[in-house]
């Protein structure tokens, strides 16, 4: 089916289920689905506990760590950065109650809210702003924090965390007072940027600009020691048994506490969605979905007509993929990485398998993503390869004569323990066995010792995931540069790298994506540096009398400002 044609589909699938939901409230007598709750009177403070699943445990609390879906979840309940961002995507004051950007668009100067505290009490305060970015860029952090990049947009702060980096040839800056950012007074933080960055703002909303209370100096077990941690968020962390539960509690010092209508938030930690699933079905659950757990592929049929009140489905820009390791044998071919990709059928997969309205594709970034006038995706069509199982084998057996192979090694492809992940690794095993005739083992990992694998760069081939963290194709493509913090796959092309230099401080937007579009595809076209599966969509099940549970463009969710009705 023709990506057109499957949009139009999955359009009409939505409306029908829209439909089914609007004729499934009050009045429903068929006996599918819960009665719908209209009402928006929040029950008494005692009823107030919003219970969630998440289906991988958080490595870390440490905004600097953090690298994954899961953590951001939790985070967003424990921190609060300078601004937040709103229900439509847009910021909206956090930390900061104002800011003012100079004319030349380089330099923020934000106001902290004086009602602004920790959790002890203590003041919020420019300077763990300061503290807390200085800490992400330090060379000496250890481990690198992976993020570190994003704070690059800062004046000399990419000099100052590559300062001991042999093979970094800008120029270095020793001292931190040379970074641009400075605090002013205790209510003043002033950042000056390298060049205009028109969503810079929306980045401080993120993980790894979130403040840190200096009290952590000396302690290097505060981020998985809860009694230790203090947060300027909504909640606070009140109970984590390793394995079993998380639980945030709601956090009287913080500014906007009246806001808070939710006394707790308890999150089991279960990696099974069919479990997950019998859980909200039983009523122990109030939420059930990505990116915090899953439902079955194979249930999400059944369950959008039992209960169509509750089922959402939503197209989110986030990207599915495998990442090859391409500094080894036989991956370090592009030829071979090529055949692998080619080798791939994607409708099947998103029909048969993951069943969730999920797209096909065959670029990196995914729908959802600003462009010019359009989406990035609708200016900049994603036809990079095609699924040729002919071309596929030649291209294989030019690789491996390339590499003076006459036969692949073993090869195994890793994924982090799902259930969901696994339908789809065996799905693209099979695939690979009968299109191209290769034997691939699979092989799971949980989830924190999975993400050091891939770190370290110990996998052949490796499933990977990427949200993004800001509207802009950005988000998508720097992570590919050469050292970057979150390229897992050893990649370096500097003409890549180039590209997406000049787009940091390309003030022409059209000319800015035709660098973003050069660039994907030397990534994908070119070099085949991941394969590309499907652009997701967020399937979820909320119960009727949970209200405000925040899902933005990237698949983000928010659970602060939710409530539970009458």
């Amino acid at each position: 089916m023709k990506r057109k044609s499957f949009l139009v589909l999955l359009t009409l699938v939505l409306a029908v289920g829209a439909l089914l939901a609007g004729c499934g409230g009050k009045n429903d007598t068929n006996g599918k689905g819960a009665q719908e709750n209209t009402s928006t009177t929040p029950a008494p403070a005692d009823k107030q506990i919003l219970r969630v699943n998440l289906s991988s445990e958080p490595p870390t609390f440490d905004p600097a760590q953090a690298q994954d879906s899961q953590t951001n979840a939790v985070l967003k309940t424990l921190y609060e950065g300078l601004v937040r961002m709103g229900p439509d995507g847009k910021e909206i004051p956090g930390v900061a109650e104002s800011w003012k950007i100079s004319d030349d668009g380089k330099t923020y100067t934000f106001k902290l809210r004086d009602t602004a505290k920790w959790s002890n009490g203590d003041p919020v305060k420019a300077s763990d702003f300061v503290f807390a970015w200085q800490r992400v860029l330090d060379p000496s952090t250890a481990p690198a924090p992976p993020y570190a990049y994003q704070l690059y947009y800062i004046k000399n702060a990419e000099g100052y965390n590559l300062s001991t980096s042999k093979s970094y040839k800008g120029t270095k800056v020793t001292d931190f007072k040379d970074v641009g950012v400075k605090a002013v007074d205790d209510h003043t933080l002033q950042v000056e940027l390298e060049h205009p960055t028109p969503y810079f703002l929306g980045l401080t909303s993120f993980y790894t600009f979130y403040p840190v209370n200096p009290s952590i100096k000396g302690n290097d077990k505060w981020a998985v020691q809860k009694d230790s941690m203090i947060t300027n968020g909504p909640f606070t962390l009140t109970a984590w048994d390793s394995g079993q539960k998380i639980e945030v509690s709601k956090n009287e010092n913080y500014w906007g506490k009246d806001e808070i209508k939710l006394s707790k938030i308890t999150m089991s930690l279960v990696n099974s969605g069919a479990t997950e699933l019998a859980s909200y079905r039983s009523g122990q659950l109030d939420y059930s979905g990505m990116p915090t757990g899953e439902i079955p592929t194979d249930q999400i049929t059944a369950v959008k007509n039992e209960l169509p009140n509750e089922f959402k489905a939503k197209g989110i820009a986030s990207t599915y993929y495998y990442l090859f390791n391409v500094t080894e044998k036989p991956f370090n071919n592009a030829k071979i990485r090529k055949a692998f990709a080619m080798a791939i059928q994607r409708q099947p997969i998103v029909e048969r398998v993951t069943m969730g309205g999920q797209i096909p594709a065959y670029g990196f970034v995914p729908p959802g993503i600003k462009g010019v006038s359009q989406e990035f995706r609708s200016e900049h069509k994603d036809d990079f390869f095609k699924e040729d199982f002919t071309e596929a084998k030649k291209l294989l057996q030019e690789g491996m004569k390339e590499e003076g192979m006459t036969t692949l090694p073993t090869i195994t492809m890793l994924y982090n323990s799902s259930e969901s992940h696994q339908k789809i690794a065996l799905a693209v095993a099979d695939m690979w066995k009968k299109n191209l005739g290769v034997d691939v083992k699979t092989q799971n990992q949980e989830w924190g010792v999975f993400i050091q694998t891939r770190n370290k760069l110990n996998f052949q081939i490796a499933r990977g995931g990427w949200s993004a963290d800001y509207n802009d194709p950005m988000t998508f493509l720097d992570m590919w540069t050469t050292g970057n913090g979150n390229n897992n796959s050893g990649y370096a092309n500097p003409a890549y790298d180039e590209l997406i230099k000049a787009a940091k401080t390309e003030t022409d937007p059209a000319k800015r994506m035709e660098d973003f579009a050069k660039a994907e595809k030397i990534l994908v076209q070119d070099d085949m540096v991941m394969l590309p599966i499907y652009y997701y969509s967020n399937v979820s099940l909320t119960k009727p009398n949970v209200k405000d549970i925040g899902l933005d463009f990237s698949g983000a969710i928010d659970f602060t400002r939710a409530y539970i009705t009458q």
